[in-house]
């Protein structure tokens, strides 16, 4: 039996036979037809099809009510509405409706086929996503850290195999990648995971205060020491020591520093005791250290120190498969945290979110997505809800002549014919126009920005 299944609706027993010749081209796809609307949709309400290609004037029922129904019977179902009589106000409504496209007859053979194969797999991609939906946090979660491709399976290995030792791990990678969630893990899979593990952003501490915040100081050490002080070493005993961005340590620390984590000995600042620590020690930094040893700014002795066991995370355009994983997680997420409903993510979303460069890496995608929750006002998160910025990197990262392409041509064609209509209809009356269009004026507005068109201009 075929593996996916094509219904195709209308009146015209040719353009049937047309379209069976064209869609059978398409690998594993069966290709049912009929002739009236009612038929088709008691075929609709008993068998299942993954695409409707339908007419919009059928005898029996109209293709607009089909397609109402049919959507009903099962949302994923894609649709694609034929036209011999186009216009704005049916394209529209069909759109509303369910319609993932429409096509105007006479159509050519090469582009109800691109079309159809397109639907078909954005139909796949919907059920894949709800799967994912339903096995994200079962199958591809690793502590906090999320993913299943190839590179991350790697880390995950050398997480397993490093965790249970003692020995100290230098994590390196781009800014947003997650060392710090990796570092995490190995605490958590660690024997010292019921101690602390204190975490040390080397970045964000004044060069004055940072030997008194490692190691102490001693009352009357220096000026305002009115007090003793235990410091993150000795807070870490028994635990995990991290040290992120260890590159960003003055050198005169990192002699101190070194010889604390040979010997786990030091002193307070004002202090003459040694105090032992039992600690393990982590560090991360975005920084290539083989070059900041070349420049002086990075002892090589503390660089072979830290560096027993190196792990280094690829960044996220190298692992774009763990993307729709990534997003589901972080969709679950933040919905839960805002009390809302999860919103499903339309296909086409999340390929644009697939091809964006994403420079800030898994922090970058995080962020956009709680952005893209706030603001959505549908339970479905479409192209439109994303940010501008991410939409056409994720575009200058496709080439030229790609489906996408084609496709944001043929929309942006189609929607400034939309807009035009509706601002000539109102004479430029921006409320009335949105309210009709049903779309926020923000965005109505947004639309008109996009397309250069002023309202002035109709009035």
């Amino acid at each position: 039996m075929a593996e996916r299944r094509v219904l195709v609706v209308d009146d015209e027993v040719g353009i049937l036979e047309v379209c069976r010749d064209i869609l059978r081209k398409i690998p594993s796809v069966e290709v049912v037809t009929e002739t009236d609307g009612r038929e088709a949709a008691e075929r609709i309400s008993a068998e299942s099809f993954d695409l409707l290609i339908t007419d919009i004037r059928l005898p029996g029922m109209n293709g607009i009510e089909l397609l109402r129904l049919a959507k009903e019977a099962e949302p994923n179902l894609s649709v694609l509405v034929f036209t011999a009589f186009p216009t704005v106000d049916t394209a529209v409504e069909a759109l509303k409706v369910g319609a993932a496209d429409y096509v105007i007859k006479p159509f050519q053979p090469d582009e109800l086929q691109a079309i159809a194969e397109r639907l078909l797999d954005e139909k796949r991609l919907r059920v894949e996503h709800s799967l994912l939906q339903r096995q994200v946090e079962r199958d591809y979660r690793f502590d906090e850290i999320i993913g299943s491709s190839a590179p991350m399976k790697e880390i995950f290995d050398t997480i397993n195999r490093v965790a249970d030792t003692e020995a100290d791990v230098l994590i390196t990678g781009e800014t947003g990648v997650g060392k710090e969630l990796v570092a995490r893990s190995i605490h958590k899979r660690s024997r010292r995971s019921g101690a602390r593990f204190v975490p040390v952003d080397c970045a964000a501490i004044p060069e004055n205060l940072m030997e008194s915040q490692f190691f102490g100081h001693e009352k009357g050490a220096f000026t305002g020491a009115d007090t003793q002080m235990i410091g993150l070493l000795e807070f870490a005993d028994g635990g995990t020591f991290f040290l992120d961005e260890v590159a960003e340590l003055p050198v005169s620390l990192q002699a101190k520093l070194l010889r604390a984590l040979q010997e786990r000995t030091f002193r307070r600042v004002g202090g003459k005791k040694e105090i032992k620590v039992d600690i393990r020690v982590l560090v991360a930094t975005r920084t290539d250290l083989m070059a900041a040893m070349r420049a002086g700014s990075f002892r090589e002795d503390l660089y072979y120190r830290v560096n027993v066991v190196h792990l280094e995370v690829p960044p996220l355009r190298e692992r774009r498969s763990d993307i729709p994983l990534l997003v589901t997680h972080f969709v679950e997420r933040y919905a839960q945290e805002m009390g809302r409903s999860e919103p499903r993510i339309d296909a086409e979303c999340l390929d644009v979110l697939s091809r964006a460069p994403w420079a800030g890496n898994v922090r970058e995608l995080q962020n956009v997505v709680k952005r893209t929750l706030v603001l959505a006002r549908d339970d479905q998160i479409s192209v439109d809800d994303l940010p501008d910025e991410v939409v056409v990197k994720a575009g200058e990262a496709s080439a030229p002549e790609g489906f996408f392409q084609l496709r944001s041509e043929r929309m942006d064609s189609f929607e400034r014919e939309y807009f035009t209509d509706l601002l000539r209809r109102f004479e430029g009356d921006v409320s009335s126009a949105a309210k009709h269009a049903q779309l926020p004026r923000g965005t109505f507005y947004r639309l008109l920005k996009k397309h250069v068109l002023t309202p002035e201009d109709f009035r």
